[in-house]
């Protein structure tokens, strides 16, 4: 394969699942993480829209984790992001247009600006009235997945896929600012541990933000 380079900011969802996606297939790349808010960030000059990740392979520029997805699940055959089963076809794009629309609109646009955007960027300290809406809206989300956990082995049915990389993905950002009180979500619990197991979550668990260490039980996996 064409030498292969992630641009990436580490701490946005998108870049996550793309990193674990990638490492799920055990698709090598070499990763240059980017500030994105920066004037002189290289991915100004690859995707118009400005934002992370972004693939290069080759002459082949993939912007933006879809892209990135759907271009894995070509190179794995269909074998991995997706089942056979035509019912966790559809529940594993159900569960992605909810994470990337309805969560992040709720959620980590509040939450992520709040916790780390107005810190990188220098715009003043969290409002507390918008931390109250964003972590409410992270309540109902979480019970929501953790009726999915009880009643299966992974969040769209029997076999870890698409939509689990995406949820975790999302999740670990949350969890390392510690806006996830696991304790009361136990099946969820379970199913994020069974994650951060797996050797494609490691480099996850080793992302540092300067200035604002992780929670202490970030990097644990038997937490």
């Amino acid at each position: 394969m064409a030498d292969s380079v992630l641009l990436h900011f580490a701490f946005d969802p998108g870049s996550r699942c793309a990193r674990l996606a990638l490492g799920e297939a055990k698709i090598a790349v070499r990763e240059t993480p980017v500030k994105p808010w920066e004037d002189d960030c290289p991915l100004h000059g690859l995707n118009p829209s400005g934002m992370p990740p972004v693939l290069k392979v080759g002459d082949l520029v993939l912007c933006e984790s879809a892209a990135i997805l759907g271009w894995v699940d070509d190179q794995t055959e269909g074998k991995l992001l997706f089942t056979r089963d035509d019912a966790e076809r559809a529940e594993t794009r159900r569960l992605t247009g909810w994470f990337e629309r309805k969560f992040t609109d709720e959620v980590q646009a509040v939450l992520l600006h709040e916790r780390m955007e107005k810190p990188l960027l220098r715009l003043g300290p969290p409002e507390a009235r918008a931390l109250r809406a964003g972590r409410e809206a992270l309540k109902g989300h979480l019970a929501e997945l953790e009726g999915l956990t009880q009643g299966r082995d992974w969040l769209a049915g029997r076999r870890l896929g698409q939509a689990d990389l995406v949820a975790a993905a999302h999740l670990s950002v949350l969890d390392y600012f510690g806006e996830i009180a696991w304790a009361t979500y136990p099946a969820l619990k379970d199913w994020y541990v069974r994650m951060k197991c797996r050797p494609c979550f490691r480099s996850l668990l080793g992302d540092r933000l300067p200035g604002q260490p992780p929670v202490a039980h970030y990097d644990d996996l038997d937490f």
